[in-house]
């Protein structure tokens, strides 16, 4: 059975790094994830449903950040120069 778990967590792991290859969303994903495999590690050993979830959380807020940045640079008047 601990064999098991280790293959289903190289797996894992192996689909982390490989879905993260997009450059924007990598390091909120793998911040997420983490965070989130330390927190699910210790709540009852759950660390791969942690690193999905925290995954998932990270990628939304990264999503939302930048729908913030994008709505701040339109409506910042543009600045030429004088």
């Amino acid at each position: 059975m601990k064999n098991f778990k280790g293959l289903i967590f190289m797996a894992s792991t192996l689909v982390l790094f490989m879905s993260a290859a997009l450059p924007a969303n990598a390091a909120s994903c793998l911040k997420g994830a983490a965070v989130g495999g330390v927190a699910g590690h210790f709540a009852h050993h759950h660390a791969i449903l942690g690193a999905a979830a925290g995954c998932a959380i990270g990628h939304h807020r990264a999503s939302v950040a930048a729908r913030q940045q994008a709505a701040q640079a339109r409506s910042a008047p543009a600045a030429g120069p004088r």
